[in-house]
């Protein structure tokens, strides 16, 4: 069996402030703990360097106001590119898949960048995609974006896109930022049906989370059968993060990817940085390059706090017995959008940057198309 690439970036001369959550300390306790437990000798991981994207792969994906240099630091170009060089040894057959552990984070980074917004500036996961697409051909991508919050940035930049099948599990938008990925979000007219969200409730546990894989997640990744699997990888789902509030555990990350196999995991959140992340991330790595996990436990972990309520899993079943109704029905969808709508259809949209305070306005028309999914 082939290894498992992994790659740390700790971007140590980043940060938004001193002490702010998304800051240098989020890896370095995990690539202590990895190293003192031996992973990184194993010959089931192979380590990469870091590398660098260049301006056309930013501009690739977004509109940066009013350049790239305005909105990136040397720290955002070495992230999206070390998620670059991931996806170029998986797609060499280097390894069998690959996990970026890096930072700065993205997925809340739209189409057009103004700035910071959700902690993130560049969308490492779209600029790499696009990437996937220009030098390997690829064509059917899946992205499943497992943080806490709703994956707005990555959903927004591919919601015209019905070759990109976005699916976010995360945190109530009633109930946590950015209040948004509820199941009416679907896609654009012409790539209805391939946005996917699937918001829970909170404190929901390991049992749920794994249940809506199962139920929705992985029957919608059989049927679409995308080229490659990419896991937009927050880990701030845990029990002791403190920027939300679920209940998900080491194990159940674990287990999570184990049975999503993704070809490619590139990290986005997670805060718990002393207490969770170390063993989250040791999850992974062990999902992904097959190791025994099993005996893999926080130290404060007791699973008798952590149980799911029957009502719970109704709920999820609810949502995912809908949601993949919509997904089966998406041509029928996109066929009717097609034939109603006129030579444009147009949306607006009102985004706010929390981090730098920036409200935007937008108008977005998208082309008709007989055979594709329009020109935005």
């Amino acid at each position: 069996m082939k290894p498992t690439g992994i790659l740390f970036f700790p971007a140590f001369d980043w940060a938004i402030t001193p002490t702010h959550p998304e800051r240098e300390e989020r890896l370095l306790y995990t690539r202590d703990q990895i190293f003192e437990e031996g992973i990184m000798d194993l010959p089931q991981i192979r380590e990469y360097e870091p590398g660098i994207a260049s301006h056309k792969d930013i501009a690739r994906v977004h509109f940066c106001v009013p350049d790239v240099d305005a909105q990136i630091t040397e720290a955002h170009l070495i992230s999206a590119g070390s998620a670059l060089r991931i996806a170029d040894a998986v797609m060499r057959g280097e390894v069998r898949n690959g996990f970026a552990i890096v930072r700065p984070p993205g997925h809340h980074s739209m189409t057009v960048s103004h700035g910071n917004r959700g902690f993130c500036n560049i969308n490492n996961e779209a600029i790499m995609v696009e990437y996937l697409r220009q030098k390997y051909g690829l064509k059917k991508i899946a992205i499943v974006d497992t943080d806490v919050h709703h994956g707005d940035g990555t959903q927004e930049i591919f919601w015209d896109d019905p070759d990109v099948l976005f699916i976010s599990f995360h945190q109530d938008g009633r109930t946590l930022y950015p209040g948004s990925g509820f199941i009416d979000e679907l896609g654009g007219p012409l790539a209805f049906g391939t946005t996917i969200n699937m918001p829970l409730k909170p404190r929901t546990t390991d049992t749920g989370i794994l249940y809506a894989l199962d139920q929705l997640i992985m029957p919608l990744l059989e049927e679409f059968k995308p080229d490659i699997i990419v896991n937009s990888a927050g880990q701030d789902n845990h029990y002791s993060d403190p920027l939300a509030d679920m209940a998900f555990s080491a194990q159940g990350y674990a287990k999570l990817n184990a049975r999503l196999a993704p070809d490619i995991a590139v990290l986005e959140g997670g805060y718990s940085v002393e207490t969770a992340l170390p063993y989250v991330n040791m999850g992974l790595i062990m999902a992904m390059a097959g190791l025994d996990f099993s005996r893999l436990r926080e130290p404060d972990y007791k699973p008798e706090r952590f149980k799911e309520s029957s009502s719970n899993l109704e709920y999820i079943q609810k949502i995912a017995d809908r949601q993949l109704e919509i997904f089966r029905r998406r041509e029928d969808f996109i066929a009717a959008n097609r034939q109603k709508g006129g030579e444009f259809f147009q949306n607006h949209r009102s985004i706010f940057y929390d981090t730098d305070y920036i409200h935007e306005e937008q108008k977005v028309q998208i082309r008709n198309c007989s055979d594709c999914g329009g020109f935005r």
